[in-house]
Order: C-alpha cells, then sequence, then structure tokens
C-alpha cells in the first residue's frame, strides 16, 4: 500500500506541475496581448486599428472573427457536441422589442422557451470585453495655438493633468503634446493652486512651433481631431500592473487568453461561448447591438472596483451583484460565486457606487438576456490604474470553471 500510495502523490504532483506549467504559459500570453493593444491608440470613436490588431490575434489562433458594423470584433469561441444541451428561444439578429421573431424550440426537459441559470439553460453565453478607451477630441484651436479638448469619456482632468498625449489628425500625421493648466507655470500664476481643473481651463500646448491658430491649422489639425493620452504601461518585478487603460484593454488581453486555452487544450464547452470585444463601451452604446440569436446570457468581463467600503483588491477577480443600474441576474451571480469557490478562486463581491457595464447597455437595448459582471480588481479607475497578476489569474480561472 506505501508504495501505491507514493505512486499516487507523485502522480498527483505532476499533474499538479503540469498545471501550473500550463497555466504559467497562458498568463505570460495574457500579459503580452494586454501590453500589445495597451500601445495602440484606441479611444472611442477611433479603434480601427486595435480592432485589427485584436482580429488577427483571433486568427492566428486558429478562431474565424468578423468585424461589426460599429467597429467591434464578435467571435464563435466553439459550441456543445452535437445533441448535447438545451435547446433556446432564437431571435432575429436584427429585430428586438415588438418585432423581434422568437422561435419555440423543444427542450429536453419541457416545451417552454427559456429556463432560468439555475435550471441548466443552455443557450449561447455573449462574453465581452471593451478595446475602447478614454481619451479626446480637439473641440478648438485657441488663438494662441494651444487646443481645447472635448473629452471622450469619463477622462478626468485631475488626473490628465501634465500628461503627454498626440493629436491624430485626418490625415493620419500625428502630433505630440502635453495636457496642462492653461498658464500652468507656478512661478507665474498665483492661482494655480486654487484653480479647479476642468476643461474649460486645461489645453494642450503642442510639441510644434507656433504661436496661432492659422499655424495649427497649417499643420493639418483640425477640430474633431481624435487626441489620445500615453499610458506608460509597467509590470513590476512584484507583479504589479499599472497603467493607464487597463479599463478595460487588461480583459481584452484575458479574453485573448481565454481563446488560446480553448483552442489548444482542445476544450468542448456546454454551451456555445461568443466572444464579443467593444468599442463604444465609454460612452455607453458598445454592447447595444451585435448580440446574436441563441444567446441567453451576456457575460461582462470588465475592470473590478476597488476602493474604501468595497472587498476587492488588485490581487481578487471581483464579482458585481449591483452597479449603479441596477442588479445583475441573481442566478448568475450565484453561479459565479459557486464556480469561484469549486475553482478556488480568490474573490470578491462587491456593489459598485458609480459604475455601468456593456452587459447593462444590451438589457437597456431591448435584448432579453440575463446578465452578470466580472473583473480583475482595478485600482484608480479612469486615472493611472493598478491590477495585479494575481488578479488576472483568478479572472482567467472564474472564466475557465464558469464557462467549461
Amino acid at each position: 500500500m506505501a508504495v501505491k500510495a507514493g505512486t499516487q502523490n507523485e502522480e498527483n504532483k505532476m499533474r499538479q506541475e503540469g498545471h501550473i506549467m500550463e497555466n504559467k504559459k497562458y498568463i505570460e500570453y495574457i500579459l503580452e496581448q494586454t501590453k500589445a493593444v495597451l500601445a495602440i491608440d484606441s479611444p472611442s470613436g477611433y479603434t480601427k486599428d486595435a480592432a485589427a490588431y485584436v482580429c488577427q490575434a483571433y486568427r492566428e489562433l486558429g478562431y474565424e472573427p468578423q468585424v461589426t458594423v460599429k467597429g467591434g470584433v464578435l467571435v464563435e469561441l466553439g459550441a456543445p457536441a452535437e445533441g448535447e444541451g438545451s435547446g433556446t428561444a432564437l431571435r432575429t439578429a436584427d429585430t428586438k422589442g415588438e418585432n423581434q421573431a422568437e422561435l419555440n424550440v423543444t427542450t429536453e426537459k419541457n416545451d417552454t422557451w427559456i429556463e432560468s441559470a439555475s435550471a441548466g439553460d443552455k443557450g449561447a453565453v455573449l462574453v465581452e470585453a471593451h478595446l475602447d478607451t478614454l481619451g479626446a477630441m480637439v473641440a478648438e484651436i485657441k488663438s494662441n495655438g494651444r487646443l481645447k479638448l472635448s473629452p471622450l469619456g469619463g477622462l478626468n482632468p485631475n488626473n490628465a493633468e501634465a500628461e503627454n498625449c498626440h493629436v491624430i489628425t485626418r490625415s493620419g500625421r500625428k502630433y505630440e503634446g502635453t495636457f496642462q493648466l492653461a498658464d500652468a507655470s507656478v512661478h507665474v500664476n498665483g492661482d494655480y493652486s486654487d484653480t479647479k481643473r476642468s476643461y474649460k481651463d486645461m489645453e494642450v500646448v503642442l510639441d510644434e512651433d507656433v504661436d496661432g491658430k492659422e499655424a495649427v491649422l497649417a499643420l493639418g489639425i483640425l477640430p474633431g481631431d481624435i487626441v489620445a493620452f500615453e499610458p506608460r504601461t509597467r509590470i513590476t518585478e512584484s507583479g504589479y500592473i499599472k497603467s493607464r487603460f487597463l479599463d478595460d484593454k487588461l480583459s481584452v488581453g484575458i479574453l485573448l487568453g481565454f481563446a488560446k486555452w480553448m483552442k489548444e487544450e482542445n476544450i468542448t464547452p456546454s454551451r456555445k461561448i461568443y466572444h464579443h470585444i467593444t468599442v463604444y463601451e465609454e460612452v455607453g452604446h458598445g454592447a447595444c447591438g451585435t448580440v446574436p440569436a441563441d444567446v441567453t446570457e451576456v457575460l461582462c468581463v470588465d475592470m473590478g472596483c476597488v476602493g474604501e467600503g468595497l472587498n476587492c483588491s488588485e490581487r481578487q477577480v471581483s464579482i458585481c451583484a449591483k452597479d449603479s443600474r441596477g442588479p445583475y441576474t441573481y442566478d448568475v451571480v450565484g453561479a459565479l460565486i459557486e464556480a469561484a469557490k469549486r475553482a478556488g478562486v480568490d474573490f470578491a463581491v462587491d456593489v459598485y457606487p458609480h459604475y455601468s457595464s456593456d452587459a447593462d447597455m444590451a438589457l437597456l437595448a431591448g435584448h432579453d438576456v440575463r446578465h452578470g459582471l466580472i473583473g480583475a480588481g482595478v485600482y484608480a479607475s479612469h486615472g493611472y490604474e493598478r491590477s495585479h497578476v494575481d488578479g488576472v489569474k483568478n479572472t482567467f480561472a472564474l472564466l475557465k470553471e464558469y464557462l467549461k
């Protein structure tokens, strides 16, 4: 018996070491892809280059992604073997509301057209993350050659002050500059400390020899040009990930890692899985469309909130029970918690006080789906954000367990 027990322990140890090495490979890929997408400018409304990169990443993994009309990326990752799973209501992809077409399909259990998550519904799940980021647009070329901006999404001038940025013209030229308070010299401006940081008092100082509006126009810069801010991405030796726009490019990296794991491990899921990389989340309508007809659940993977009064840290995966729009589907939240427990994941459940997600927007657009929200913990949201590799690992592990 002692010999058999020892052999069993050795086998368990080898399996565990193999699992660790496998997991390490996918985490390294996630971090690599996260850094790659962070390096591509993608403020809301200017996401084509980043979307093209993500499309190519899915193709290299062996998938067939498509670019949606809005510019997002939609890809089917896999489905149950033929004959498995339950039937669900199908919707026509281009209609909803009163004109929505519903097809009643007999399930293995009954003839109802929909079942709750707890009843074992096997309808498709749409897993979403967003590629668009905060940024700005040139609103006015001032008489002194400085640029007044209009924000894209919730870029806060208090933490964007003194950040390097660049203006992207319609012809594709890029001009560097810095986002500063007007009259930014402390030794000159006696009101520097007392001036409230707002877009009417902030400006981009171009790193070009310009002293007036005509000189700026001669560069080809016009109102409506995109202004992208530098992410300043760093991963520390202690595992902390620091960058602007981890919201939500860290999740895009995680979804690509999940897609790689499914393909390389030849995973057959218990229900069909789609990925949707949206491109207008920061302005509120990222997931209002492009919900495939057989989807009964939308799972959003977006940054987990970290701050006073909340439980989550950067090293955990956050499961959101409620945000500013209201509660997430009770059964979905419960199923996510149970999956986290089964997988031994370090997680926290929280209520987000100032937040909405692509999953919320799908429901507001009229789609009849359940919804949930998870994400790696991210501190200093919409500023110079910080997460941790452990948060990535826990989010990845939860996705694998929940979607298997």
